[in-house]
């Protein structure tokens, strides 16, 4: 399955002086965002790498990275950070890419795989699995299997562009953001821009606008995706009504709440 790693090389717009380091996260769900910071002229002085969420956290953790669009999953395993901004990848109700599949009943799942590109996906499966369904499972990486191939009562954590089309070759599809919100009627937050170091000031107003413009012509920002696994007007679709970018009050709230249960769950 395809991230957009196939994107057209960007020019990167560096000063002499140290460029501010971007780590960004490579699936659809991100293209207004690449477009803004890539394509508005906005935006001055920067680097960008594109990554999977996963990697996304790690080159900000290991000082590879100034900035990055991480896996909120993964916030806790810093010491210190900051989120920048008022934009973040997050969903209203249910966003499609983020998916509990299996072919029994979630109340008979005795082991979920777990796709391990995003420690969110895996944090927020385990709390709807405390906290909703309350059951208890085994836990196993999936770790390049076949998710066709898992047994009958297995369960399967997809997320990203490799879960369009999938559902339907299940019995069950859970989306967990839907999931989430059944649980808290908040929406959830799946990944924020932060940064563990103080950002310029300007840097980081240019940067906003970026994003602002990035996301305001969403419609545009498809043409960075090459050989789709959906028809444009449905990514188009996805990213109008299905993925919510601005990290809002009631986003913030979710975001909050999913953190302190991680908290809790860690203290047990």
């Amino acid at each position: 399955m395809r991230n957009i790693s196939t994107f057209p090389k960007f020019d990167i717009l560096s000063k002499p002086m140290n460029p501010v380091r971007i780590s960004a996260v490579s699936y659809y769900n991100t293209l207004p965002l690449i477009y803004g910071i890539s394509r508005s002229g906005l935006l001055d002085g920067y680097e960008l790498q594109l990554d999977v969420p996963s990697v996304c956290a790690e080159k900000l953790r290991n000082g590879e990275a100034d900035l990055s669009l991480v896996p909120v999953g993964a916030l806790p395993s810093f010491k210190h950070f900051e989120l920048v901004g008022n934009y973040c990848i997050g969903a209203v109700g249910k966003v499609k890419t983020v998916l509990l599949l299996s072919n029994v009943p979630v109340s008979q799942i005795h082991t979920i795989y777990l796709d391990t590109d995003s420690r969110t996906s895996v944090n927020l499966v385990r709390v709807l699995t405390r906290r909703l369904w309350k059951t208890k499972v085994k836990w196993k990486s999936l770790n390049g299997t076949d998710p066709m191939s898992l047994g009958g009562e297995d369960g399967v954590v997809l997320i990203g562009d490799k879960t369009f089309g999938v559902c339907n070759k299940f019995e069950y599809c859970y989306d967990l953001a839907g999931c989430w919100h059944d649980l808290t009627g908040l929406p959830f937050v799946f990944a924020a821009w932060a940064s563990t170091s103080e950002l310029p000031v300007e840097f980081t107003r240019q940067f906003e606008a970026a994003l602002e413009w990035g996301v305001s012509h969403f419609r545009e920002s498809v043409i960075l995706a090459k050989n789709l696994l959906i028809s444009e007007k449905e990514l188009i679709h996805y990213l109008e009504f299905d993925i919510s970018f601005q990290l809002d009050e009631a986003k913030r709230k979710g975001l909050d709440l999913f953190l302190s249960y991680l908290k809790e769950d860690l203290a047990l």
